[in-house]
């Protein structure tokens, strides 16, 4: 099992002098790759092409490129970029980001989404391939009908020969479309214990698609506190597990709320939705159960964190993408540190 550093969105490790110091350091510590998020504040592109001319082993990875924020050209020309600052680096994680983004953020409607990221990735691999960009689907069509355009294709080459496609995906029907399309999967908030109910869905896409799962890389992102004080290391987690339980979304529509209600949390996903969207986020924090931490979350005394790296290697998890949580910069960095001496 691979390491990768998620440092999320700009500004949580400090500066750019501690940003490129925490990912210089997890380079020297043997960590695989390093990936960057985007929402509406930092984009996820211009973090990566900084990070590609100051570091020279580790991968470069987006988690996520929003598909409503780019045309599916934009994106291959930008991965394409990047795989040649880097020496042939990168890798491309998509996903469609949610309805409040979308419609709100990028003015793109958040509708046949399916149809929608399997057209995306078609037209991002034949432009990545060099190949004359000529796509009728239903959701893209280039050139557009009946107009000036002409078939185009990048004039650039990226260093690898395949840039590997992630999909960001917890819902069923898009976690099946991983197994479908791409190259790996990165789920958010991911249990190892429900592992074959993710893999049942991974490998329907997969034989839809008529491959296999064999070269297919199971990437979660994952929070972590080393720490002998359990209820600390729990805390620390409290905020963003209500953020999104309780407020990423609506109360109609919450793919993370929903995820937590299939773990079993049905009641306690209903309360922090509820105490959240009413404002009383303090309230929804402490509403997060223990066992829900536990479950999602690396917490605790290093035997504990290391019986659970175990527990996500037997997943069949490839890259397990580690976000270090502290009170300080420098207990983060602690956290950097210790998680691999845990999984040697």
């Amino acid at each position: 099992m691979r390491l990768g550093l998620h440092i999320g969105y700009w500004g949580l490790w400090g500066g750019p002098g501690e940003q490129l110091a925490a990912v210089r350091a997890a380079e020297d510590l043997g960590y695989d790759s390093v990936w960057t998020a985007e929402a509406y504040g930092s984009d996820a592109a211009t973090v990566l092409a900084w990070l590609a001319g100051q570091t020279t082993r580790i991968r470069l990875g987006s988690a996520i490129f929003q598909i409503p924020g780019r045309s599916a050209a934009m994106t291959a020309m930008t991965a394409a970029t990047i795989d040649q600052l880097s020496g042939g680096r990168m890798i491309l994680g998509l996903g469609t980001s949610g309805p409040q983004v979308s419609e709100g953020w990028h003015g793109q409607p958040f509708a046949r989404q399916l149809q929608r990221t399997r057209e995306y990735f078609d037209v991002v691999r034949l432009a990545l391939a060099r190949e004359r960009v000529v796509y009728d689907g239903t959701t893209l069509q280039l050139p557009l009908p009946g107009g000036r355009g002409r078939p185009l294709k990048l004039t650039i080459a990226p260093v690898q020969d395949r840039i590997p496609l992630y999909l960001a995906a917890i819902g069923p029907r898009n976690t099946a479309l991983a197994g479908e399309i791409a190259d790996g999967w990165l789920p958010t908030f991911f249990s190892p214990e429900h592992v074959g109910v993710f893999r049942a869905r991974l490998q329907e896409g997969a034989s839809a698609a008529g491959r296999t799962l064999e070269h297919f890389d199971i990437a979660p992102q994952v929070s972590v506190h080393i720490s002998d004080d359990l209820e600390t290391a729990r805390d620390l987690m409290r905020p963003a597990l209500a953020l999104y339980v309780g407020g990423m979304g609506s109360r109609e529509q919450n793919f993370y709320n929903a995820l937590v209600r299939e773990y079993g949390f049905e009641a306690a996903a209903a309360e922090i939705q509820d105490l959240y969207l009413d404002g009383r986020r303090e309230e929804a924090m402490a509403a997060v159960p223990d066992a829900l931490v536990d479950r999602v979350c690396l917490v605790g005394p290093r035997e504990r964190v290391a019986e659970r790296l175990t527990a996500y290697r037997e997943a069949g998890v490839g890259t397990l993408l580690v976000s270090p949580l502290g009170l300080t910069r420098e207990q983060a960095l602690e956290q950097l540190r210790l998680v691999p001496e845990l999984l040697a």
